[in-house]
Parts: C-alpha cells; structure tokens; sequence
C-alpha cells in the first residue's frame, strides 16, 4: 500500500469493521486494505490470451450490473486432479500463502448474462450450470480479448479470494460428469430451490457444490430459476440450511449440561458455549488491530447479533458469517439429537489481514464441533474456562452479548 493512503485518510475503526470491504463506507473507490496484499506482485507478469486447463470445477457470477450478470467459469493453468482448488472442507490444512497462491492462480473468463435466462438457458448457460454440478475436475479451454488485469483479482470476507479475469471470447469444456442426485434435481424443474438444497445436503453433505448450483440458476421451478450473485448464495444456502436443522432442533431435547468448545487456528480463536436451555443463538466477532478489518484501530472492536427461540426479522449486521456458525453449529445439534443455546464468539488477532472468505469460519466450526466438549455445570464455569483462552476481557464479551443479557432478564416469552 501507499504510506500516503495510510496518514491522508484517517478511517474510524468501527467503519471497517461494519464495511468489511464490501460496501466502500469510507467514501474511496476501492478499499485500502486489500489493495496492500499480495495480489499486484504475484500477478503483475501473467499476459495470456488462452487458457488451458482443468477446473476443479470452479465458477463465480458477480453482484454488479443487474438484472446482467457477469459470469466467471475459471481454472488454473494446469491439468489434473484441481479439486482442491474449489473445495473448502480441505483449505484449513494450507498455510495462508500456500492458499492464497493456490486460489489466485484461478484465472477467470468472463461473460455477461441476464439473471432470467437461468429459466431458459442458452448452450453457453447449460454448459456453465452443467460445469458447476460436475463432482470432478472438468478440462477447460478458455480465449480472451485482452490479458488479464491483477485489479481484478477477488478478495473478500465473503468469498475465497480468486484470480484476474478478461472477457471470454470462446470456451469449450470435456468430461463434465454429474452424480444422479444432482443430474435428477437439475432436471426436476418443479422442485423448488430450497427443497432440492436441502435434498442433496442430506445426500452428501457438501456446501460448497450446493452454492455453485444455485449460483448458477440450476435449482428451481421451470422458468422461476435466476441466476444469483455468488456473495449471495452463499449466505442463502447457508441460511437455507440452518434454518431447516434449527427447526428439526426444536423439537428435540436440550441438553443437560453446558458443552464447551474451543478452537485456535491461525490468528483466530473460536469458542462455543451451548447453554441447557431451548432454541437462542449468538455470533460474536473481536478484531483486533492489525488483524483484516481493524487495520487503523487501536483497540479491539467487537460486533455481536443474535436471535431468540423465533430467530430474526433483519439481516444480521454482522454478516455472511453469522449463518455460516448457525448452520455449524446446528449441524453438530442435529447429529447428537439435542437442541440448545449456543454462544459463539471469535477473536481475530494481528497479523491475519487477508479477506479469506466466509468458508473460514464454516469449516473451522463444523472441525471445532467434531472435537470432545469440556462439560461444566454452571453458566459462570462455563466462561470462565474459555476467559482463560481469549484475550479480550470477559467482561467485555458479557457487556457485549444479547444473549447473557437476555438470560438476565428471562421472560416467559424467551423461552418460546
């Protein structure tokens, strides 16, 4: 980054943190903290205007320019077996660079599409929706007008990060090869879109290949389906899901105990209290500076949205993520046949200052759930222990949380 940028605008702390890169709050053009990372020196010397190679399959359709969509099948510049390139549930074992390098190397095509046209596809479109259902590496050749620009590269706490793109010009495929789950529910254009999200979650347990599919317009009612913006349908079948387990949850018993868990991974700490009681849940985060989105604080900033046993009538402010940790953690109740009230919190610490995605938190939590609980009997044990681990004062947290503060004022009506 240019030092002028860091001493001309002074940016309030809490004004990244509510932005995230995302909205362009601070009044720039573009954001300050993801233009200083490592996507300009990496990519500065890719000329092409041809691309071979297989995609694991990987493609992204953009937020901007509706009701067109610009549309980005992408792929590396190698053949193989590329499947983690695009699959989230085996990133968490690469260190940032090795990831980072990996997931910039995905040079994308780009093409513009009106949302609609999901309903109707033209070749091109099937052939794309097709592409994004495949369960392996698809060869892929790609032609571009012009060369790539590293300006155009992905960063976001929304998505995983992704390389520069240029317009297509042509593109062919070979050996796309759909499973019949997915294959029938593509077919099947009377089934609504959530329906078959939750169909084949069930099926196979996979996320990432449901955001895809949905993305891409290739779940639906006939002529109803529409293309969806990436950044969006990540969040949608997340929800999709968590709102499903939780109300498969409600109708079983809680807990007895308070189960605890903890995880620290790479500049964040995530902790979990499921508390013996029925359906809240909560999903905090703490930024400390130096860390993505508190890069000019000197504090910690915390950001907590919660719900109670009916859930929430606003989109929570503090993001994607919040249903990223619901559907984890209502993932982890329903394989255990409980209902509880979880209380999530995260600190992320300096030196993690890189947008990974909200896959980060997904797939830490639903790793930090497959661990053995520490059991305690009481609320005040319970945080205790965890106090123990975070670095932000547990009365912090405490003065912060709806949910401790909702038990402190119960109310029958909490309860249901």
């Amino acid at each position: 980054m240019d030092p002028k940028i860091r001493t001309t605008f002074k940016i309030p702390e809490n004004l990244c943190i509510r932005c995230r890169g995302g909205s362009l709050l601070c009044g720039l053009s573009y954001c300050p903290l993801v233009v200083n990372q490592y996507v300009r020196p990496k990519l500065k010397n890719i000329h092409v205007d041809h691309l071979e190679g297989s995609s694991p399959p990987s493609i992204f359709v953009g937020r901007f320019g509706y009701p067109k969509l610009k549309m980005y099948p992408s792929s590396p510049p190698l053949f193989g077996d590329t499947s983690i390139y695009d699959d989230p549930s085996r990133w968490l074992s690469l260190d940032l660079e090795e990831f980072l390098s990996m997931r910039l190397m995905l040079l994308r095509g780009s093409r513009e599409i009106v949302v609609r046209e999901a309903g109707n596809p033209s070749y091109f479109l099937q052939n794309m929706q097709l592409l994004s259902l495949s369960d392996k590496p698809v060869d892929i050749e790609m032609k571009y007008s012009r060369g790539f620009n590293s300006r155009e590269v992905v960063l976001s706490e929304h998505t995983p990060p992704m390389g520069p793109s240029a317009p297509l010009t042509d593109i062919r495929t070979d050996n796309i090869k759909v499973v019949k789950s997915f294959e029938k529910v593509y077919y099947d254009t009377d089934l609504k879109a959530s329906e078959a999200v939750w169909l084949l979650y069930k099926e196979s347990g996979t996320v990432n290949s449901l955001t895809k599919g949905l993305s891409t317009g290739s779940f639906g009612t006939g002529k109803l389906r529409r293309l969806v913006p990436t950044r969006w349908a990540i969040t949608a079948v997340d929800k999709m899901l968590s709102d499903r387990l939780v109300g498969k949850l409600k109708g079983f018993n809680t807990i007895d105990k308070y189960l605890v868990f903890s995880r620290k991974v790479k500049g964040n700490l995530f902790t979990a209290v499921l508390m013996p009681s029925t359906w809240s849940f909560e999903w905090g985060e703490a930024w400390f500076p130096g860390s993505t989105w508190n890069h000019f604080g000197r504090n910690p900033q915390l950001m907590i949205d919660y719900e109670g046993y009916w859930g929430r009538k606003t989109y929570p402010e503090i993001g994607g993520c919040y249903y990223a940790s619901r559907f984890s953690v209502g993932e982890y109740l329903e394989s255990i046949g409980r209902q509880a009230s979880p209380l999530l919190w995260r600190e992320i610490y300096p030196g993690f200052n890189i947008p990974v995605g909200v896959w980060f938190v997904r797939e830490n939590l639903r790793k930090m759930f497959k661990e053995k609980p520490v059991i305690f009997d009481t609320l005040e044990q319970s945080l205790g222990y965890i106090s123990r681990l975070m670095k932000v004062p547990l009365s912090l947290w405490k003065k912060k949380s709806g949910l401790i503060s909702m038990r402190k004022n119960r109310t029958l009506e909490s309860f249901y």
